[in-house]
Protein backbone atom coordinates (compact mmCIF):
# COMPACT_ATOMS: atom_id res chain seq x y z
CA UNK A 1 0.00 0.00 0.00
CA UNK A 2 1.53 3.69 -0.86
CA UNK A 3 1.34 6.59 0.65
CA UNK A 4 -1.62 7.79 -1.30
CA UNK A 5 -3.74 5.54 -0.28
CA UNK A 6 -2.78 5.13 3.07
CA UNK A 7 -3.85 9.15 3.43
CA UNK A 8 -6.96 8.76 1.16
CA UNK A 9 -8.04 6.05 3.70
CA UNK A 10 -7.38 8.78 6.95
CA UNK A 11 -8.80 11.95 5.45
CA UNK A 12 -11.23 11.16 2.53
CA UNK A 13 -14.61 9.41 4.57
CA UNK A 14 -16.53 9.29 1.23
CA UNK A 15 -16.17 6.06 -1.41
CA UNK A 16 -15.48 7.86 -4.18
CA UNK A 17 -13.64 11.03 -4.64
CA UNK A 18 -12.08 13.13 -7.44
CA UNK A 19 -8.38 14.65 -8.20
CA UNK A 20 -9.52 18.10 -6.29
CA UNK A 21 -9.86 16.10 -3.26
CA UNK A 22 -6.52 14.50 -3.84
CA UNK A 23 -5.11 17.67 -3.66
CA UNK A 24 -6.99 18.88 -0.63
CA UNK A 25 -5.38 16.39 1.61
CA UNK A 26 -1.95 17.56 0.17
CA UNK A 27 -1.41 15.72 -3.24
CA UNK A 28 -0.84 19.05 -5.35
CA UNK A 29 1.83 18.03 -7.54
CA UNK A 30 0.78 16.50 -10.53
CA UNK A 31 3.47 14.48 -11.93
CA UNK A 32 3.98 12.55 -7.94
CA UNK A 33 0.38 12.38 -7.55
CA UNK A 34 -0.30 10.77 -11.31
CA UNK A 35 2.72 8.44 -10.81
CA UNK A 36 0.84 7.32 -7.26
CA UNK A 37 -2.47 7.07 -8.84
CA UNK A 38 -0.64 4.80 -11.57
CA UNK A 39 0.89 3.01 -9.52
CA UNK A 40 -1.76 2.29 -6.98
CA UNK A 41 -4.29 1.10 -9.71
CA UNK A 42 -1.79 -1.22 -11.21
CA UNK A 43 -1.52 -2.40 -6.99
CA UNK A 44 -5.38 -3.18 -7.51
CA UNK A 45 -5.99 -0.72 -4.44
CA UNK A 46 -7.21 1.96 -6.27
CA UNK A 47 -10.34 1.98 -9.05
CA UNK A 48 -10.76 4.37 -11.68
CA UNK A 49 -14.51 5.56 -12.61
CA UNK A 50 -13.78 7.69 -15.44
CA UNK A 51 -10.79 10.52 -15.74
CA UNK A 52 -10.86 12.29 -12.41
CA UNK A 53 -13.01 10.00 -10.48
CA UNK A 54 -11.82 7.32 -8.12
CA UNK A 55 -12.67 4.79 -5.59
CA UNK A 56 -10.61 2.94 -3.41
CA UNK A 57 -10.73 -0.98 -3.77
CA UNK A 58 -13.26 -2.43 -1.97
CA UNK A 59 -11.23 -3.98 1.05
CA UNK A 60 -10.50 -0.43 2.02
CA UNK A 61 -13.97 1.11 1.45
CA UNK A 62 -15.05 2.70 4.73
CA UNK A 63 -18.88 2.29 3.35
CA UNK A 64 -20.43 0.20 0.52
CA UNK A 65 -20.25 2.11 -2.49
CA UNK A 66 -23.69 2.68 -4.01
CA UNK A 67 -23.57 2.58 -7.48
CA UNK A 68 -26.84 4.87 -8.08
CA UNK A 69 -24.98 7.85 -5.89
CA UNK A 70 -22.10 6.94 -8.16
CA UNK A 71 -24.63 7.84 -11.31
CA UNK A 72 -24.93 11.05 -10.22
CA UNK A 73 -21.24 11.87 -10.05
CA UNK A 74 -20.57 10.29 -12.86
CA UNK A 75 -22.51 12.70 -15.12
CA UNK A 76 -24.83 15.30 -13.44
CA UNK A 77 -27.39 16.84 -13.30
CA UNK A 78 -28.71 13.71 -13.66
CA UNK A 79 -31.30 11.00 -12.46
CA UNK A 80 -32.21 7.36 -11.95
CA UNK A 81 -34.90 6.52 -14.41
CA UNK A 82 -36.03 3.97 -17.22
CA UNK A 83 -35.37 0.74 -16.67
CA UNK A 84 -33.39 1.37 -13.65
CA UNK A 85 -36.33 3.33 -11.47
CA UNK A 86 -38.89 0.93 -12.43
CA UNK A 87 -36.95 -1.52 -11.37
CA UNK A 88 -36.21 0.12 -7.80
CA UNK A 89 -40.02 0.86 -7.67
CA UNK A 90 -40.70 -3.14 -8.11
CA UNK A 91 -43.11 -2.46 -11.21
CA UNK A 92 -40.55 -4.73 -13.98
CA UNK A 93 -39.86 -7.76 -13.11
CA UNK A 94 -36.62 -8.26 -14.79
CA UNK A 95 -33.37 -7.62 -13.65
CA UNK A 96 -31.48 -4.53 -14.60
CA UNK A 97 -28.11 -5.17 -15.81
CA UNK A 98 -26.98 -1.41 -16.24
CA UNK A 99 -27.83 1.76 -14.32
CA UNK A 100 -29.88 3.86 -16.54
CA UNK A 101 -30.22 7.39 -15.89
CA UNK A 102 -31.22 10.90 -17.96
CA UNK A 103 -29.28 13.84 -17.98
CA UNK A 104 -28.87 17.11 -19.81
CA UNK A 105 -26.37 16.30 -22.56
CA UNK A 106 -26.11 13.63 -25.14
CA UNK A 107 -26.58 10.23 -24.35
CA UNK A 108 -23.28 8.67 -23.59
CA UNK A 109 -22.45 5.26 -21.78
CA UNK A 110 -20.00 4.13 -19.06
CA UNK A 111 -18.20 0.96 -18.61
CA UNK A 112 -16.68 1.06 -15.02
CA UNK A 113 -15.31 -1.27 -13.05
CA UNK A 114 -19.10 -0.62 -10.74
CA UNK A 115 -21.42 -1.08 -12.98
CA UNK A 116 -22.45 0.08 -16.76
CA UNK A 117 -23.97 3.47 -16.73
CA UNK A 118 -25.91 4.61 -19.48
CA UNK A 119 -26.91 7.94 -19.56
CA UNK A 120 -30.34 9.08 -22.26
CA UNK A 121 -30.97 12.81 -22.58
CA UNK A 122 -34.55 13.63 -22.78
CA UNK A 123 -35.66 17.39 -23.29
CA UNK A 124 -38.15 18.52 -20.75
CA UNK A 125 -38.78 21.95 -19.27
CA UNK A 126 -37.63 20.91 -15.41
CA UNK A 127 -35.38 18.29 -15.18
CA UNK A 128 -36.13 17.40 -11.84
CA UNK A 129 -39.81 17.53 -11.95
CA UNK A 130 -41.40 14.30 -10.86
CA UNK A 131 -37.70 12.99 -9.14
CA UNK A 132 -37.72 12.33 -5.89
CA UNK A 133 -34.47 12.44 -3.43
CA UNK A 134 -32.90 9.40 -1.93
CA UNK A 135 -30.50 9.06 0.78
CA UNK A 136 -28.76 5.49 1.31
CA UNK A 137 -28.27 3.85 4.80
CA UNK A 138 -24.81 5.97 5.05
CA UNK A 139 -26.18 9.13 4.12
CA UNK A 140 -25.40 9.56 0.21
CA UNK A 141 -28.03 10.78 -1.76
CA UNK A 142 -29.10 10.62 -5.10
CA UNK A 143 -32.37 10.78 -7.26
CA UNK A 144 -34.66 8.42 -8.93
CA UNK A 145 -37.53 9.14 -11.02
CA UNK A 146 -41.27 8.54 -9.84
CA UNK A 147 -42.62 5.50 -12.30
CA UNK A 148 -44.49 7.89 -14.22
CA UNK A 149 -41.68 10.00 -14.97
CA UNK A 150 -39.47 6.75 -15.50
CA UNK A 151 -42.45 5.51 -18.20
CA UNK A 152 -42.89 9.06 -19.53
CA UNK A 153 -39.15 8.77 -20.12
CA UNK A 154 -39.24 5.53 -21.18
CA UNK A 155 -41.80 6.51 -23.92
CA UNK A 156 -39.65 8.91 -25.34
CA UNK A 157 -36.64 6.91 -25.59
CA UNK A 158 -38.25 4.17 -27.02
CA UNK A 159 -40.41 5.79 -29.44
CA UNK A 160 -43.38 3.86 -27.75
CA UNK A 161 -47.03 4.74 -29.38
CA UNK A 162 -48.27 3.77 -25.71
CA UNK A 163 -51.73 5.25 -24.76
CA UNK A 164 -53.11 2.92 -21.95
CA UNK A 165 -52.07 0.07 -18.82
CA UNK A 166 -52.87 -2.32 -21.08
CA UNK A 167 -49.48 -1.54 -23.22
CA UNK A 168 -47.36 -1.41 -19.99
CA UNK A 169 -49.01 -4.91 -19.15
CA UNK A 170 -47.99 -6.13 -22.40
CA UNK A 171 -44.67 -5.03 -23.01
CA UNK A 172 -42.97 -4.46 -19.49
CA UNK A 173 -45.03 -6.70 -17.39
CA UNK A 174 -46.21 -4.39 -15.13
CA UNK A 175 -49.31 -4.97 -13.43
CA UNK A 176 -52.22 -2.62 -13.77
CA UNK A 177 -52.87 -2.84 -10.45
CA UNK A 178 -49.67 -0.97 -9.86
CA UNK A 179 -50.31 1.56 -12.87
CA UNK A 180 -54.11 2.25 -11.03
CA UNK A 181 -52.35 2.96 -7.68
CA UNK A 182 -50.41 5.86 -8.76
CA UNK A 183 -51.40 9.21 -7.23
CA UNK A 184 -52.86 11.54 -9.75
CA UNK A 185 -50.46 14.59 -8.73
CA UNK A 186 -47.86 12.50 -10.22
CA UNK A 187 -48.94 13.00 -13.85
CA UNK A 188 -50.50 16.26 -12.88
CA UNK A 189 -46.98 17.73 -12.62
CA UNK A 190 -45.45 16.50 -15.54
CA UNK A 191 -48.16 17.44 -17.91
CA UNK A 192 -46.29 20.47 -19.03
CA UNK A 193 -42.98 19.49 -18.86
CA UNK A 194 -42.45 17.03 -22.18
CA UNK A 195 -42.77 18.66 -25.63
CA UNK A 196 -42.49 14.95 -27.04
CA UNK A 197 -45.74 14.23 -28.75
CA UNK A 198 -45.56 10.44 -27.57
CA UNK A 199 -45.32 11.38 -24.40
CA UNK A 200 -47.85 13.60 -24.06
CA UNK A 201 -50.33 11.20 -25.58
CA UNK A 202 -48.60 8.48 -22.99
CA UNK A 203 -49.43 10.53 -20.09
CA UNK A 204 -53.02 11.96 -21.40
CA UNK A 205 -54.30 8.64 -22.27
CA UNK A 206 -53.02 6.55 -19.23
CA UNK A 207 -54.62 9.45 -16.84
CA UNK A 208 -58.05 9.38 -18.80
CA UNK A 209 -58.35 5.73 -18.02
CA UNK A 210 -57.34 5.68 -14.44
CA UNK A 211 -59.03 8.75 -13.42
CA UNK A 212 -61.76 10.22 -15.52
Amino acid sequence: MNILIETIIKKIPQPVFGVHDLMAIGFRGEASRHGLVKRAVAQGDLIIIKRGLYALAPEYRKTNLNPYYLAQLISGPSYVSLESALSEHGLIPEAVHAITCVHTSQSKNYDTPVAYFAYSRVPQKTLYKGVSRRVDAHGYAWMLADPIKALADYVHIYRKNWTSSQELTDFLRIEIEDIRSLPREDFEVLFDNYSNRRVQAFLQGLYREIFL
